[in-house]
């Protein structure tokens, strides 16, 4: 099929969703023959929708930018998936690519095959589900495509791609079956659709702030503020406004390995909570997933050990830089790459603390330390010798310990996603205070019961903020794709 222009950008989106509705249709179909009776000798393929590019010259842009503009002449393609669930999303980047280099983009076909497993939507039985195992097996691969890893990677972002020669440079940051890979890990990780996903997130791991976040969500909807149409819960189990909008269905039997809460708003403008577990590799599992659907921010909220002993139980810590001792991302994000604070970020969250908390200025200070995290592996690191961690922990100065704040904020800054984290001290193990039941002061349960409610007013200020702002400059390269 050829490669049509256009100029309209929302004419251009209509367009990928034709060529993708339509192809998954027949591979659907293709696959409801081949349960029924059984393969023959023709294969079932079609391919991703695409979107391409060429320029020719150097266009001059605002340089305040950091995103909606190639770097130099050339062709430049991406290979397109879902376009429904990123709707607002392709309409945004297209647009800006047609106005700031004042040509069209093209849109066709790819020579990528749709893999069959990533052909059923949210809205379609699962194709694990509609075959028994008499058809598992290299008989499957003889009639459909299935997931390739050779071309489901991150070399994109990770800024190792190289092509082939006269091959177009990439358009965005992710391909097509990249983003299929990730949607359905998030539908199991999480046990809500994509659909649901908001594009300001925050990362917990206690069950505390969950509970909390469900109560405010409901009460927020109850009163109607802040534009929240829906609380989506596990099991995609959906509470809307209204004394009959509760959702009636009964809770998941299994909570999911990392269950998610969204406050639904228009435009994915709203809220999404996850309780991410403890650890690293967690962390890193969650944000590599979240990052395919573009968020506009995401906050790390967590407990920390306090390494000073001006802290108290309850204090805040806000990350401006981390140390990185948690080694999941060492080969994707070299430690010797630094993770800087991005300013837009800091600011909201200072700014929220100060709007919560009541405190402001040289007052702010009592409750409140901005400094270096360092993030570790190990979960007893206090049972290690003490002098070799407490000399480099001092030599950095590091004011805090936590698990997963480096690698959230380093994924952060990889997949260009702006982050930052606000810890609450739980303990002071260099000082005698361990995380113990019974150790919590009211003080404490005061300050946690706070700590929610910051992260939330801080999304809220980023997302008042102009988009092209809040994407900090920070976060990209000399070489990047026009798709932020």
């Amino acid at each position: 099929m050829p490669f049509v222009s256009y100029t309209d950008a929302e004419a251009a989106v209509r367009r990928l969703v034709e060529i993708y509705d339509r192809n998954t249709a027949f591979i659907r179909d293709g696959f409801s023959r081949y349960i029924q009776v059984g393969g023959d000798n023709r294969r079932i393929r079609a391919y991703y929708p695409a979107l391409r590019i060429r320029v020719d010259t150097y266009q001059e842009v605002d340089s305040r930018l950091s995103y909606g503009h190639l770097v130099e002449p050339g062709a430049y393609m991406t290979t397109i998936t879902q376009p429904r669930l990123y709707f607002d999303y392709l309409l945004e980047q297209i647009g800006l690519l047609i106005r700031n280099h004042g040509v069209p983009v093209e849109v066709g076909e790819s020579n990528l095959p749709i893999p069959l497993h990533f052909s059923f939507g949210d809205d379609q039985q699962y194709v694990e589900g509609v075959y028994s195992d008499s058809l598992l097996g290299e008989s499957l691969r003889d009639h459909f495509d299935v997931p390739d890893l050779a071309v489901t990677d991150d070399t994109i972002v990770n800024g190792t791609w190289q092509g082939q020669r006269n091959e177009a440079q990439p358009l965005a940051p992710f391909t097509a079956p990249r983003i299929d890979y990730s949607l359905h890990r998030l539908q199991h990780y999480t046990a809500t659709a994509p659909d649901h996903f908001q594009n300001f997130v925050l990362f917990t791991n206690y069950q505390f702030y969950v509970d909390e976040f469900c109560l405010w969500a409901k009460q927020v909807l109850a009163s109607g503020e802040g534009g929240y149409t829906a609380l989506v819960e596990p099991g995609n189990r959906i509470s809307v406004p209204g004394p009959q909008g509760a959702c009636k269905d009964a809770p998941l039997a299994r909570i999911p390995q990392m269950p998610s809460y969204h406050l639904k708003r228009d435009q994915h403008s709203g809220i999404t909570l996850i309780n991410i577990g403890i650890g690293p590799a967690n962390a890193k599992t969650i944000t590599d997933h979240v990052a395919v659907l573009r968020p506009s921010a995401w906050l790390m909220l967590g407990h920390c050990a306090g390494l000073r002993t001006t802290q108290r139980l309850g204090d805040y810590v806000l990350a401006h830089g981390y140390v990185r001792q948690d080694h999941v991302l060492d080969e994707d994000v070299p430690i010797w790459v630094p993770i800087p604070p991005l300013a837009e970020i800091q600011v909201a969250l200072e700014q929220a603390v100060a709007q919560v908390s009541g405190l402001d200025g040289w007052e702010l200070k009592k409750i409140m330390r901005t400094g270096t995290v360092a993030s570790t592996d190990n979960r007893n690191w206090e049972l290690r010798d003490n002098v070799e961690p407490v000399r480099q922990l001092s030599q950095s100065r590091a004011i805090a310990m936590d698990m997963e704040s480096a690698t959230i904020a380093a994924n952060g800054f990889r997949f260009r996603v702006p982050y930052g984290t606000l810890l609450c001290v739980s303990d002071k193990p260099l000082h005698g205070e361990l995380k113990l039941p019974g150790m919590a002061s009211n003080f404490y349960r005061k300050q946690v019961g706070q700590h929610l409610h910051i992260g939330i007013r801080a999304l809220e200020l980023l997302r008042d903020m102009p988009r092209e702002r809040l994407h900090s400059r920070k976060l990209r390269s000399f070489i990047e794709t026009a798709f932020k």
